[in-house]
């Protein structure tokens, strides 16, 4: 997590994903800010860049949207590979990292002579609650 504090628009976009049921997108993050001040999709666009940089929120590209990171205090930098369980009937996500998958992903990638830059996994389906 980065050391210096969050701007104004950070945090509230964070305060946003934070208590959100769900993965949100840029716009849907825009209409929530609408009272604090918020006019136009680059004040969010601009918070979300830092905040993904700093590994505090993901970026969910099969559904174009956005989840605050499930541990926070540590940043996501420090776990590599993340991987999420995207529910197409709900939008539950649940954000995990399991070091075998990132062992054998690193090895592939290592094996071919390929540098990895971001590597994220998404996988859709149903959850338990759904099915």
């Amino acid at each position: 997590m980065t050391t210096q504090p969050l701007t104004r628009n950070q945090g509230l976009v964070f305060d946003v994903l934070t208590h959100s049921e769900g993965p949100l997108s840029a716009y849907s993050i825009l209409d929530k800010l609408r009272d604090d001040g918020f006019r136009a999709p680059l004040q969010v666009y601009r918070a979300l860049d830092k905040l993904l940089e700093f590994g505090l929120v993901h970026r969910l590209e099969s559904i174009n949207a956005f989840v605050a990171c499930a541990h926070p205090e540590e940043g996501c930098h420090a776990h590599g590979i993340t991987a999420f369980t995207i529910c197409e009937t709900c939008g539950k996500v649940t954000e995990f990292h399991d070091h075998v998958i990132e062992d054998r992903l690193k090895g592939f990638a290592k094996d071919r002579n390929f540098k990895t830059g971001k590597t994220t996994i998404e996988i859709r389906g149903t959850c338990a609650g759904c099915a």
